[in-house]
């Protein structure tokens, strides 16, 4: 659609009907020094063909760096066949499900979505996916609020910080109270842990792998949860499920999760999709939408939307969640990525960044002065302490085209002496033998 500017009459008309005189009323809050004072200084306009050269030299600017860092959004290999797919206008421009009728690529792609991340998790449900991980962590404890009728959260120390906090914001809002778990040699804190979770407790929440990239002891903590009474809530890398053994066969209930790996760019942090599964008991409080596959009167094979439990649909007090989309062109990649992969396919990306971090944690470890300071077994992502400050070192590497990985004191201030790595089927060896010589 072009744009067609307001005329002259078409600003007066509107601002008579607002009730103000001139459009600087309208901005009086805004302080006189952060107001544009002259103009911006554009450019002369250029032909289609002008601006096309323009943008090609201004991405030959870019630098392009070996990536090691990860916590969170992972530079794994997209097929092409996923962007040409995704970029199909039936798809890139459809609109909201709404309409079945209408709406039957959409909803199928959705359909086959949830059963691969069912089939990948082990769980009964999933739904249409969420805004990305750390909102289907926060959701699952309010869906677990639900479930048990119970207000206080049970969380290890060793999730993403990012979602830590997406989780204080939506437990404030519900009235929930969040007790965290420290922990023990890059692990939670399994005796803490035995302590804080009571009758009390609506759920237990871990990561697996965790921040740290570590393993946790996934069946004792299911173990606790359950002997409370509390729902198991696991966040998981999906692409490790591969190899790991899946949430619900070590009794997970609700199984979230960051999807970007699952064929999305990192995208300077999304747009991203949130994974969401659970068991087929706690339908009714799964948040989001649900579609299912039915038959219409003639018998033929067709899908609906048949849970939307929303403001929109139903009574806002009735309402699962607050969540009023999903990310269905992020969930098609998704689903295009399992597709293509199979069964097999992950499990060699899997193990392939199994066996390349250990690799390279390996040889990082044959330099003076580093070491790993947790003996857990890990699988993509590594704990590092380098001989020199992590901030140093990663600003170094950065100047001969290496993203060493995350200085995690960022987050904690016990972490400061650590780096975040990680490693992916992408890099090479000559690659991670590069980021060793260089730090050498």
């Amino acid at each position: 659609m072009r744009f067609i500017p307001h005329t002259p009459e078409d600003k007066e008309a509107m601002l008579q009907r607002i009730g103000v005189h001139f459009f600087e009323e309208l901005i009086q809050s805004i302080p006189e020094s952060s107001r544009l004072k002259t103009p911006l200084g554009l450019p002369k306009r250029l032909s289609e063909l002008e601006t096309r050269d323009l943008i090609s030299e201004l991405g030959q600017k870019n630098e392009r760096y070996i990536c090691f860092a990860g916590g969170g959004a992972y530079d794994h290999f997209i097929p092409s066949v996923v962007d040409s797919i995704l970029a199909r206008p039936e798809f890139y421009t459809a609109y909201t499900p709404y309409q079945a009728e209408v709406s039957q690529g959409t909803l199928q792609t959705i359909y086959e979505y949830q059963s691969m991340i069912c089939e990948l998790t082990g769980m009964q449900v999933s739904n249409a996916s969420m805004y990305d991980g750390g909102s289907a962590l926060a959701e699952a404890a309010h869906m677990a609020r639900t479930i048990t009728k119970r207000d206080e959260v049970v969380v290890s120390n060793l999730i993403n910080p990012w979602y830590e906090r997406v989780l204080e914001t939506y437990c404030r809002g519900l009235g929930l109270t969040i007790h965290t778990v420290s922990s023990q040699g890059g692990r939670t804190d399994l005796e803490e842990l035995q302590r804080m979770a009571t009758e009390s407790t609506a759920c237990v929440i871990a990561q697996h792998p965790n921040f740290l990239g570590c393993l946790e002891e996934r069946e004792t903590i299911s173990g606790i949860s359950h002997e409370r009474g509390a729902l198991f809530v696991v966040c998981v890398d999906p692409i490790s499920l591969g190899l790991l053994k899946p949430p619900g066969e070590y009794g997970a209930d609700i199984v979230v999760g960051e999807g970007q790996c699952l064929g999305l760019p990192m995208s300077l942090g999304g747009p991203f999709l949130g994974v969401f599964a659970t068991r087929q008991e706690y339908i009714r409080s799964l948040p989001g939408r649900l579609v299912a596959a039915t038959q219409d009167s003639s018998g033929r094979r067709g899908f609906v939307l048949t849970m939307q439990t929303r403001e929109q649909h139903i009574r806002r007090e009735r309402a699962t969640s607050n969540i009023c989309t999903n990310q269905a062109l992020c969930a098609l990649a998704a689903c295009v990525y399992l597709a293509l992969l199979g069964k097999e396919g992950i499990r060699e990306v899997a193990e392939l960044c199994l066996q390349k971090s250990h690799y390279l944690a390996e040889r990082l470890c044959e330099l003076d002065g580093w070491r790993l300071p947790f003996a857990a077994p890990f699988f993509k992502e590594f704990c590092i302490q380098p001989s020199l400050a992590p901030e140093e070192l990663v600003n170094r590497l950065r100047k001969k085209g290496i993203l060493a990985g995350i200085p995690l004191g960022t987050y904690r201030k016990d972490w400061e002496k650590y780096l975040l790595v990680s490693v992916t089927e992408k890099r090479k060896k000559a690659e991670m033998d590069d980021f060793v010589d260089a730090v050498r």
